[in-house]
């Protein structure tokens, strides 16, 4: 039987045509970081749609290539080593459960020198604090329904990025809860820009945080914005990427001017570094 020469052309667009569904499927979802406050990464095969429930919370689902991406946050209270379950539904087949290896990543230690009150509130500021926790809280424990195809974030605003998540915190040589965001430094009043769409859940002055704005992404990627001087977005309004949020500030609990940037997947905090594309 006679073969048809190769045409040269056909077989390089064909080439770049897959390089390019391969780099799509690879910016999709972050690389697999399974330690506390990272990302665990399960691959299910198919055409249906999963569910992936981890303690009680769904997550969020990618679609890459012929398979899907269940993107899971892993708390940084997590023992390591140690397992997490993930149990998935796809309809018409069995639910079945994958345990996910959880490998040991040592955070360390941060001291700060903070005014008295944030240390040691009144029962007054208590009250406040309490109340504005539910607030917050719910705002990161969202769940939206969203087609999302990618999970890639610009960066928020310019300046030096500290390695604060995870940090394991003093304030007035009292032990506190890790660090739970990343620390941009930047001069007060810079714009700060969404970093991917979505619809801003929650705007406030609140007690630790300063002047403060939450972006639900959808599927319980959800983004957080604190100490800015100024917010420029009501609750309930759209953004786009790109869109002016606020500008840097230094109100609530900081030692100087800078943007507290924290990312949540459901309802845990990771490090932002994982998803940022730059």
């Amino acid at each position: 039987m006679k073969q048809t020469p190769e045409n040269p052309m056909i077989r390089d667009l064909t080439l770049l045509m897959l390089g390019a569904l391969l780099t799509t499927a690879l910016l999709a979802a972050p690389e697999h970081s399974p330690w506390p406050g990272g990302i665990g990464i399960v691959r299910i095969a198919g055409e249906q749609r999963p569910s992936v429930i981890v303690d009680d919370q769904l997550t969020l689902i990618l679609r890459a290539g012929n398979e899907w991406i269940a993107l899971i946050g892993i708390p940084l209270e997590q023992s390591a080593p140690g397992t997490l379950t993930a149990t998935i539904s796809v309809p018409n087949r069995p639910t079945r459960q994958v345990e996910l290896k959880i490998e040991p990543n040592t955070y360390e230690e941060q001291r700060l020198s903070v005014n008295r009150k944030y240390v040691d509130p009144s029962p007054e500021e208590l009250e406040r604090i309490f109340a504005e926790r539910e607030i917050i809280d719910a705002a990161l424990n969202n769940w939206r329904e969203a087609s999302i195809a990618d999970v890639s974030l610009q960066t928020p605003v310019g300046g030096r990025r500290s390695s604060s998540f995870g940090l394991r915190r003093f304030f007035n040589d009292q032990p506190r809860s890790p660090h739970k965001g990343m620390d941009i430094a930047a001069n007060s009043g810079t714009p700060i820009n969404a970093p991917m769409s979505g619809v801003v859940t929650a705007t406030g002055n609140y007690f630790f945080n300063g002047n403060t704005v939450i972006i639900d992404h959808g599927q319980g990627l959800i983004s957080l914005y604190c100490h800015l001087s100024e917010i420029d977005v009501d609750e309930g309004v759209t953004v786009s990427t790109g869109t002016a949020i606020g500008k840097v500030g230094a109100t609530g609990r900081v030692t100087g001017a800078h943007l507290h940037f924290a990312t949540y997947l459901n309802g845990t905090a990771v490090d932002p570094a994982l998803l940022l594309t730059d």
